[in-house]
């Protein structure tokens, strides 16, 4: 993929070529971490022919550099440290527990924004496919991949446009398969690598979701009649 990417429309229809392998399967299930995930998941969902849900995850992010990640937190009571910032800053437990408790009621609150009444996809025995806009420190996909696994999935894919090498490592040691379509260096962050990267409010999230899950109905009743 030619860097930088144009925008996550294009970084979900690269990824969606690159899992081809996956398309027309009926265990695959494919989830995107709000908020930059949710429009590249659904990109690959719609490539692939795949269901699209959410894998709500929260980075705790430490006190004064909100952006450098001490850990994440996931739906299930996941929490993922990243043991080598929490040493070398000397944060304490009860500063790491504040953060947490804070990020969780924002994950509780994301949750109902985005999803509603709808009922979670089941996951044991599928394939997963977990996407993300980018990958930095691996925190985040981290605590997904770890809640992932207390719902005995077959499989658990990681897929993200791009990614620091050392972090793609990690992941793969803890991910059954990673599909990333580019490293580059140095990486300080992800939307240094995208033309286009605008945060995105809750209701641009619902919105595609909702798009995604109502072409897929049609999808599903149009199949049923023939």
């Amino acid at each position: 993929m030619v860097l930088p990417i144009k925008d996550r429309t294009e970084a979900g229809r690269a990824l969606g070529r690159a899992l081809k392998s996956y398309r027309g399967r009926d265990d695959v299930v494919v989830l995107g971490l709000p908020r930059g995930g949710v429009p590249v998941a659904c990109e690959v969902a719609e490539s692939l022919g795949a269901p699209v849900d959410l894998m709500v995850v929260r980075k705790l992010g430490t006190p004064g550099h909100a952006e450098l990640a001490m850990g994440a937190i996931a739906s299930g009571g996941v929490r993922v440290l990243n043991q080598s910032v929490i040493f070398s800053l000397h944060i304490k437990d009860k500063v790491i527990d504040d953060v947490a408790s804070r990020e969780q009621r924002e994950l509780e609150r994301r949750e109902e924004a985005y999803r509603g009444d709808r009922a979670r996809p089941g996951i044991e025995n599928k394939c997963v496919i977990l996407v993300d806009d980018g990958v930095a420190t691996g925190a985040t996909m981290r605590a997904a991949i770890s809640a992932l696994r207390r719902q005995k999935p077959a499989r658990i894919v990681v897929a993200i446009p791009v990614a620091p090498a050392d972090t793609v490592e990690v992941l793969r040691s803890e991910a059954d398969e990673v599909v990333c379509l580019e490293t580059p260096e140095p990486f300080w962050a992800i939307g240094q690598w995208y033309v286009e990267f605008p945060q995105l409010s809750d209701e641009e999230v619902r919105e595609r979701l909702a798009m995604t899950w109502e072409r897929c109905k049609s999808e599903t009743t149009e199949a049923a009649k023939h």
